[in-house]
């Protein structure tokens, strides 16, 4: 039985999987002390800053570190990470959306073993999804927490309404920005509305592109000061930086990750730091950090906001 399979199990329920039950793999009985995945958004104010070319990399670099890993491709009306790997999905999330699969009809595989769940291209109903389809997607999600240990969501650019749902779905939020004005602006815009109209006080920054530790080091300052004067106290952490590599746009065009076809390549070696140093993390919520906890939360929150 292969990984695809395996994850079409669950709570003891099967589906779609042919063969005897008896040979299926067991999962945990339901407890409070249940294994649930890291839940990881990579955002971005602005497009162009190189987001979903990090969650591929970033997502490859933890399955090499064992770790089962489920990319969202949450830019649900443009399609982006299964075209950044070559990756031609028969079945998309508008299929789910629309209830005419199951999630783990529409998954596919990518580099590594990694899981993808990807978005439709072209489709403008899903650019601002309903509150009833939100929750029904990460609960959707939610069935497959003890197939994963970490979920990369892979967002859209900006402040959609989309864009805000799937960071606040998120306990760590990682926000990319270039040494640019418009990516240092527009990385502050993102954060400022998670933080004034969702109370969310957690962040990290993510630098893409930089020439060195120090040009990184320059941007982060620089939206640290914008945070610290406009928005107050808010947790604003400095994850690293991925440097400047003529090696990144050469698997672009191939439609690979950099790491498969350079892998001694400095942005190279920086995703693999990036990815070790996320796994020796501790998590904001420990075992409490799941889908159906953020998604359960978000319901609340709107229905006190109403």
């Amino acid at each position: 039985m292969n990984q695809i399979e395996q994850i079409r199990v669950f709570k003891g329920k099967p589906y779609g999987i042919k063969g005897s039950f008896s040979q299926l793999p067991k999962l945990k009985e339901e407890t409070t002390s249940q294994k649930w995945p890291r839940v990881i958004s990579v955002s971005s104010g602005k497009g162009g800053v190189g987001k979903t070319l990090i969650v591929a990399n970033l997502a490859l670099a933890f399955t090499w570190l064992q770790k089962k890993v489920l990319v969202l491709d949450a830019d649900l009306g443009l399609a982006n990470i299964n075209v950044l790997l070559g990756l031609a999905p028969r079945y998309t999330i508008e299929h789910l959306l629309k209830k005419k699969k199951k999630i783990s009809d529409i998954l596919i595989n990518g580099p590594g073993g990694m899981f993808i769940l990807p978005a439709s291209s072209g489709v403008l109903e899903l650019v601002n999804l309903e509150e009833e389809q939100k929750i029904f997607l990460l609960n959707e999600l939610d069935e497959l927490a003890e197939s994963i240990d970490i979920l990369l969501i892979d967002t859209g650019s900006g402040i959609s309404s989309n864009v805000l749902y799937f960071n606040l779905a998120a306990e760590e939020t990682i926000v990319v920005a270039m040494p640019e004005p418009t990516s240092i602006i527009n990385a502050y815009a993102l954060i400022k509305v998670l933080a004034t109209n969702y109370k969310k006080k957690k962040f990290t920054i993510l630098i893409n592109s930089a020439r060195n530790t120090q040009e990184a080091k320059e941007v982060y300052k620089k939206i640290i000061k914008l945070t610290d004067h406009f928005l107050g106290s808010l947790s604003i952490d400095y994850l690293g930086l991925i440097p400047f590599d003529e090696k990144l746009p050469d698997a672009v065009r191939q439609q690979k990750t950099v790491l498969e076809l350079h892998p001694q390549a400095p942005s190279s070696l920086s995703f693999m730091e990036l990815a070790k140093n996320l796994a020796e993390k501790t998590t904001p919520h420990g075992s409490n950090g799941c889908i159906q906890f953020f998604w359960r939360y978000l319901l609340h929150y709107h229905k006190d906001e109403g």
